[in-house]
């Protein structure tokens, strides 16, 4: 193997969080921890380091910037939902007379229970609400393809 060079060896040494963190690295990655510093250090001292650094910070906040308008947008379904229950209850439910009043009060807290119930059930494993709800919404107005 003429031409090849002898790799040089160093010593370096590391505080034992740091040394824990690259020996659980290796071992995920079935790589040597020797060719593992290799590559942290070329790429330390690459001068397109800090370009690599800015691009995956810009892909990170990307990804951030996606999540949050996810959000807002559940968010935002959420509480028009909210309110226009509360709007059809309010329209809908008539003032009950005190002897009724009374009974309904009594099984309050039976009716809460199979409420919450319910809505667990649905959390678990129904669809929720904002998947029933096309992801291209709010993206139609846009566009000048909105529904009549």
């Amino acid at each position: 193997m003429a031409g090849r060079t002898k790799k040089a060896q160093i010593s370096v040494y590391l505080e034992p969080d740091i040394m824990e963190l690259l020996a659980h690295y290796a071992a995920q990655r079935d790589q040597s921890m020797s060719l593992i510093a290799q590559a942290a250090i070329a790429s330390f001292l690459s001068p397109d380091s800090s370009e690599r650094q800015e691009a995956a910070l810009a892909r990170r906040l990307g990804q951030i910037d996606r999540r949050l308008a996810r959000l807002e947008r559940d968010l935002g379904i959420s509480t028009e939902a909210f309110a226009t229950f509360i709007r059809f209850w309010l329209a809908t439910t008539p003032a009950l007379p005190e002897p009724a009043a009374q009974a309904t009060r009594a099984k309050l807290s039976e009716r809460y229970a199979a409420y919450t119930r319910a809505l667990g059930r649905r959390l678990a494993k129904g669809p929720q609400l904002r998947q029933e709800i096309g992801e291209d919404v709010g993206g139609s107005e846009k566009d000048g393809g909105g529904r009549s």
